[in-house]
């Protein structure tokens, strides 16, 4: 433990991994005596303002003005101190309680957007916060305001677990419901948009399975796959519905899925011979091709966890060369997953090289797997101590480069993967950026990242510099947009009742909020002590602006 946090304490904003380390530059006397001089400039205003304070002190009357001060304090009763307390503590009061309303609805503190907005133009700073309609700030907040919006969307988890196989088990060993009700609707949602169409009621059998689809209770969903299968044998959706949800065990999801495979082919074979007919046909076409790639990505997940993993390999090969367009899957997270599994390293970098590109949408897997094969090059030699001696490499600063990306992308990461945190299964549906996308995310690489000696010790030295780097998080970002702060509702509506949902970073309270709260706190105390004991705070005032006039006599 002692090593944990050594080059969090030392990041600054900013900051180089060089300096992260220690390693600061050596200044000449020149940037010394400007530095000394920056740092005392408010000192010796202070100074200076005393001194003349003290030369005017004849000439302002400065003894005749302060002793005829202490004579009217001297006259005024306890009761004037009651109503000024009291006074005091309730404006403070109403102050804080705007504050904190405003800061909660605006995420910012009224006084200080007051003063950065109004004040500082009129004393000569300049202003950022206020731009022209169409100017680039207003288009670069616009911009980011529509990216926020888009990356709070919900996406399907490409690493989800078999309902049947192993969430249900979950349910009998635990008694908990490991889906919340929300992710399960999604998922209906989802079943809706890829295995139906409007032609369904060309064929009994997809009609009824359209009605399986929007079945709520699992029984009932079981018994209308069942009939489906009744009308038509080759029914490749009502194979895939069982396969989820009825199958106790993944070699009976893979021996349903071989069934349902058989079937989507000889349907999608029909359907690319009448696909130019007519728009009906053409749904059709894109309903069967959603059902065959669904069924080979969930075959090629079977063989993965029957331990079958170069044939899984093979199967998501083959399923991105032949359906590029379909990457709404995310199949290439699952040939990650299976690649870091064979330890075949040039390979996940040959993919990382072609999905890791800046006009492509970024996701935990990406960014952590970068991070990995980084960190693997120089993790079984790194020591904290001696990089903070001789400084970094080349290769170590990369490394620590990528841990920080990665870790301002999803800063939920790193608590599971050093095991800081409990896992649960992963839901159905992942938020970007979220604690249900760590979850899935560590889920299924904490494996990978024990196997490589050191790599958990580099991360868990890094990590938590990344938002000490970035004071605000929320408001702006190094190589993000800044870290939504919808995440929260979200994850609550994913993840199980159960979870302690990771919520990191949190907002923090502006200066002002803090301020009026001990303001309020502190007057409303004397203010009590006031009316309680007036003679006795009567008398403590008297004797304090009695001991301060025998002060500045003596002086």
């Amino acid at each position: 433990m002692a090593d944990r946090g050594c080059l969090a304490e030392a990041e600054v904003a900013g900051a180089s991994p060089a300096l992260v380390l220690g390693l600061n530059p050596i200044l000449g006397w020149r940037e010394r005596l400007r530095a000394g001089l920056a740092g005392t400039g408010a000192s010796l205003w202070f100074v200076a303002g005393l001194g003349l304070l003290y030369a005017l002190r004849i000439p302002l009357r400065l003894c005749e003005n302060l002793a005829a001060v202490t004579v009217f304090l001297n006259s005024l009763t306890p009761k004037f101190y009651v109503a000024l307390t009291g006074t005091s503590s309730l404006i403070s009061g109403l102050i804080f309680i705007f504050e904190w309303w405003y800061f909660h609805k605006h995420g910012t503190s009224f006084i200080e957007h007051v003063s950065v907005s109004h004040l500082r133009p009129l004393m000569g700073g300049t202003e950022h916060s206020i731009s022209e309609p169409g100017s680039p700030s207003r288009n670069r907040d616009s911009e980011t305001s529509r990216q926020n919006l888009s990356e709070c969307k919900v996406w399907r988890n490409p690493l989800n677990l078999f309902r049947g196989a192993e969430y249900r088990r979950y349910t009998w060993v635990t008694g908990k419901e490991p889906l919340t009700y929300y992710d399960m609707n999604l998922s209906a949602q989802d079943h809706q948009t890829f295995f139906t169409c409007d032609t369904d009621f060309l064929r009994p059998s997809d009609t009824v399975m359209q009605k399986a689809w929007r079945e709520r209770n699992p029984p009932a969903r079981i018994k209308a796959a069942y009939q489906a299968l009744e009308l038509n044998n080759d029914c490749a959706t009502a194979y895939v519905l069982l396969a989820e949800e009825e199958a106790t065990t993944i070699v009976d999801a893979e021996r349903l899925f071989k069934q349902a495979l058989k079937a989507g082919e000889t349907i999608y074979r029909r359907s690319q011979q009448c696909q130019h007919q007519s728009p009906q046909h053409e749904a059709q076409l894109r309903r069967d091709t959603n059902v065959l790639v669904y069924i080979k990505r969930r075959l090629a997940m079977c063989a993965r966890k029957l331990g079958r993993i170069r044939e899984a390999v093979k199967i998501m090969r083959d399923l991105m060369k032949e359906f590029p367009p379909l990457t709404m899957l995310n199949v290439h997270e699952n040939l990650l997953e299976s690649l870091l599994e064979l330890q075949a390293y040039a390979d996940v970098q040959a993919v990382l090289a072609k999905y890791d590109d800046i006009s492509l949408p970024k996701s935990a897997a990406i960014c952590y797997t970068a991070a990995l094969l980084k960190t693997r090059t120089v993790s079984d030699k790194f020591s904290p101590e001696t990089a903070s001696k001789r400084g970094l490499s080349t290769a170590e600063i990369n490394a620590v480069e990528a841990i920080h990306r990665a870790v301002e992308f999803n800063p939920h990461v790193p608590k599971y993967l050093l095991e800081m945190k409990s896992l649960i299964l992963p839901p159905e549906h992942i938020l970007k950026r979220g604690d249900s996308e760590a979850i899935a995310y560590a889920f299924s690489h904490l494996q990978h990242w024990k196997r490589i000696e050191g790599a958990l010790n580099l991360l868990q030295c890094t990590w938590e510099g990344t938002f000490r780097m970035i004071p605000h998080p929320l408001e702006k970002g190094h190589l993000f947009y800044p870290y939504p702060s919808c995440t929260e509702t979200a994850d609550r509506e994913l993840l199980p009742p159960f979870h302690h949902v990771s919520v990191y970073p949190k907002r923090e309270l502006p200066l002002f909020i803090h301020f009026t709260a001990g303001f309020c706190s502190s007057t409303a105390m004397i203010a009590i002590l006031t009316h309680q004991f007036p003679e006795i705070m009567g008398i403590f005032v008297k004797a304090v602006i009695r001991v301060k006039t025998q002060k500045e006599n003596a002086d």
